[in-house]
């Protein structure tokens, strides 16, 4: 399927990597594959505890003396499916689709974040025809739940003086800073009770949203199943007093949570009114986010009778505070027009046999704004005694705009395409800011060919831009002699 699309080397060695199973905290054959490529090729090739991977190849000829260059991707993806996608990302092979000028994945995410970058790097250290200085290749780890690759980076590694980070996912543009983030968690005590064996038992199911980036995408409208699904069960606990039994919603800390579902338990002479209420609010949801989520649907099924539901206490504070719990933009810049400075996303609501647990994260260009939103998030669940926790975080990336890559990038756009690239910061944690906090004097920028839906079985990433970022990025080396 790949075989025929330009340019081949990039979408051979994309093939290459689909089949590599590369979840987060998962990327020992990745690591490996990727080894084993620089030491076939004769390059100086090293790799650290985390599993990041470094390879270096000599400048060609005439460029030796050009200052070094860092190309730098990380190996890890996301992995989401659709609900009814039996697919299992520890073994399975991604299966791309041809969608007209599109490729996607069937069911799955594509992994285009950071494939399509790790790619690029690989094809340039295979073809010595191109022109360079000296080159490193750096292949980060776990980018996507936590940046602890380029967290645990060891600050004596790198030797270049320029670095070229390829996962930015609009072509056209350069990013030259973004935003940091902390994740807050949140873990709930809970008990159960025998549930009432004369009621009825529904599965309420909030699904067919689009998910997409919880940085990135934070702006654009799109629905949270996770606050959706609080609205209902809130709802419908103040009117009929149903009974809580499972909940559970989204997936990863840093996506958009596209479904959410909970099993309730309703008096028989409440069961009617349930399920008009039910159906209102698929009617309201459907009107709010008609423009955003047209494949929003609300769904109530009957299902089993459960022996055992959430103690009445927990299960009101629990709606409560997932009800009143922040979700979406926060602030605006006062600075960068259109430009997110500070949001929160409710990512996920999982249960054990013990706890509720809950997971957020908090993103700001502002430092202080970022702990000021994390606190928010704390403040609101310590109301009902919950237990919370706050990740390591990681640093923003402070713009530069007389950065001299971002010249050269500016210019070489220019000259190839005939118009000027677009220059911005991104409301996205990006691992330059972790790179350049290692590294202070790096020089660097981010851009990539486009991806839409990232973090989501709707990513897709727009095949004739891969050949456009190819043949920049071919051109910036030249260009940085």
């Amino acid at each position: 399927m790949l075989s025929n699309l330009k340019p081949a080397s990039v979408w051979r060695f994309f093939g290459e990597i689909m089949q590599i199973p590369r979840p987060s905290k998962h990327e020992e054959k990745i690591s490996a594959y990727l080894q084993n490529f620089g030491l076939q090729h004769g390059f100086e090739t090293l790799h650290d505890e985390l599993g990041n991977v470094l390879i270096r190849k000599p400048a060609s000829k005439g460029y030796e003396q050009s200052q070094g260059v860092c190309l730098q991707a990380h190996m890890d993806m996301v992995c989401e499916k659709n609900g009814d996608k039996q697919f299992d990302f520890l073994h399975d092979a991604i299966q791309p689709v041809l969608d007209g000028e599109w490729l996607t994945a069937d069911g799955t995410t594509l992994g285009a974040d950071d494939g399509i970058g790790v790619a690029a790097i690989l094809a340039i250290l295979d073809d010595d025809t191109i022109e360079h200085g000296p080159l490193e290749a750096l292949f980060t780890v776990d980018e996507e739940t936590g940046l602890t690759g380029a967290g645990g980076l060891s600050t004596e590694w790198l030797k270049s003086d320029i670095l070229l980070n390829f996962d930015d996912e609009d072509e056209g543009e350069f990013c030259i800073g973004c935003a940091g983030g902390i994740d807050t968690t949140v873990a709930i005590d809970y008990n159960t009770t025998y549930g009432p064996v004369d009621h009825n038992a529904y599965r309420i199911k909030v699904s067919g949203l689009k998910g997409g980036h919880s940085g990135d995408d934070i702006n654009k409208g799109l629905g949270c199943a996770n606050k959706m699904l609080a609205r209902i069960l809130w709802n419908a606990t103040e009117k009929y007093n149903i009974g809580l039994a499972r909940i559970d919603g989204g997936n990863l800390r840093n996506a958009i949570a596209r479904e959410a579902w909970a099993d309730v338990v309703v008096a028989p002479e409440h069961d009617a009114e349930l399920k008009a209420l039910v159906a209102d609010f698929r009617e309201k949801l459907t009107f709010e986010f008609r423009s955003t989520e047209p494949g929003l649907t609300v769904e109530m099924t009957k299902i089993e009778l459960p022996q055992l539901i959430i103690d009445g206490e927990t299960q009101k504070n629990l709606l409560n505070v997932l009800l009143a719990c922040a979700h979406g933009v926060l602030a605006m810049s006062r600075e960068i027009p259109n430009f997110v400075e500070t949001s929160t996303n409710l990512a996920s609501i999982k249960m054990d046999d013990k706890q509720i647990h809950i997971a957020t994260s908090q993103r700001s260009s502002v430092e202080s704004a970022k702990m000021a939103a994390a606190q928010k998030i704390e403040a609101t669940f310590r109301m009902i005694g919950a237990h919370v926790t706050h990740g390591d975080g990681y640093p923003g990336w402070t713009p530069n705009p007389t950065s001299r890559v971002l010249k050269v990038g500016v210019e070489t756009y220019k000259k190839m395409f005939g118009h000027d690239p677009i220059v911005r910061a991104i409301h996205a944690g990006l691992e330059c800011g972790l790179i350049g906090e290692k590294y202070p004097k790096m020089d660097m920028i981010s851009y990539g060919p486009t991806l839409r839906g990232v973090h989501s079985p709707d990513e897709r990433i727009e095949i004739k831009t891969v050949q456009m970022f190819w043949d920049l990025t071919l051109q910036i080396l030249k260009n940085l002699k």
